[in-house]
């Protein structure tokens, strides 16, 4: 005789399938919670695709800063295999600022702002590229005019794909033209945050490039050339000017204590090449080829971060 099986309660078990359970019972707000259910689903799922996309960009754009630093001199062209190499990554970004810009409309450009670091990432690579052609800084309104260009070229080349898609699937029989007007495509626009962290972030490179040329070309980067007939200007005057202009402007609207701690980086960089100027002044003919200053006595604050 087999043995009674019971449950935890020492209840016995039921034999058979088990009982379907009641349905959920129904009243007034049963709708509203759907439907906040819905929207929490949905802003769960825009928040990860917002994620992924802004990983990509992020680390489309840090190889053209990569790229970038292996240029040696500030002129108007580029040289032409590190224009290939930023043109190729800049038409990838485009396809993803493509996809991003219909997930930030509205109100969403802010509600997923802390998602979209990859903005201040792409204004530090299209600012520095700017500064290797021209020694000056981009404006804020020509860059959006940039960003708002790279959406719609991301939309062409997307179109264009789907498009050809659509001639080799034309077998299947033709498609019923719709009438209506389409709407202007999405573009996805900057911040004054995302400018102001990003040039911030755009300090660290130009020390970066400072520290470089000057090992590989002995002297500091800059103009080769004065029209006023000064002295050409370097880098080093030029990270004096935005270092005094962050100095002089009031805390950002966003966090005060990354507002603070990217100004104590922009310090650090002005000083690190500060320093490297003035050794190489000083002491530059005691100097062997390739000599690169050691700035480890100026690392008393935060370690420096790429955001």
């Amino acid at each position: 005789m087999s043995g009674v099986k019971r449950d935890w309660s020492g209840k016995l078990k039921r034999d058979g399938p088990k009982p379907a359970h009641p349905a959920p019972a129904r009243n007034a707000f049963t709708p509203m919670f759907e439907r906040l259910r819905d929207e929490l689903d949905e802003h769960h799922d825009r928040r990860e695709r917002i994620v992924k996309l802004s990983r990509d960009i992020t680390a489309l754009s840090k190889k053209i800063i990569f790229s970038l630093q292996r240029v040696r001199k500030i002129e108007p062209q580029l040289p032409k295999n590190i224009q290939d190499e930023v043109d190729a990554r800049l038409a990838e970004i485009a396809k993803l600022l493509a996809a991003l810009a219909p997930e930030i409309q509205g109100l969403n450009r802010y509600r997923y702002s802390r998602s979209l670091m990859c903005l201040e990432e792409l204004v530090e690579a299209l600012t520095f590229a700017h500064y290797l052609k021209t020694q000056t800084l981009i404006r804020y309104e020509d860059l959006c005019a940039t960003v708002e260009d790279l959406t719609r070229q991301g939309i062409a080349a997307v179109a264009t794909s789907s498009e050809d898609q659509v001639m080799t699937d034309a077998a299947d029989g033709p498609k019923q033209a719709d009438a209506t007007k389409p709407d202007p495509p999405a573009t996805v626009s900057l911040t004054q945050d995302d400018y102001l962290y990003g040039i911030f972030d755009l300090t660290g490179e130009m020390m970066r490039f400072a520290t470089t040329t000057l090992a590989l070309t002995g002297v500091l980067a800059g103009s080769e050339s004065s029209t006023s007939g000064d002295e050409p200007r370097t880098i080093l005057q030029d990270m004096h000017d935005l270092g005094s202009f962050f100095e002089m402007l009031p805390v950002g609207g966003g966090s005060r204590f990354q507002w603070e701690k990217k100004l104590e980086v922009t310090r650090q960089s002005v000083q690190k090449v500060e320093r490297l100027g003035y050794d190489w002044i000083i002491r530059g003919s005691e100097k062997p080829k390739g000599w690169v200053p050691d700035l480890s006595a100026l690392d008393q604050g935060p370690p420096e971060e790429d955001e």
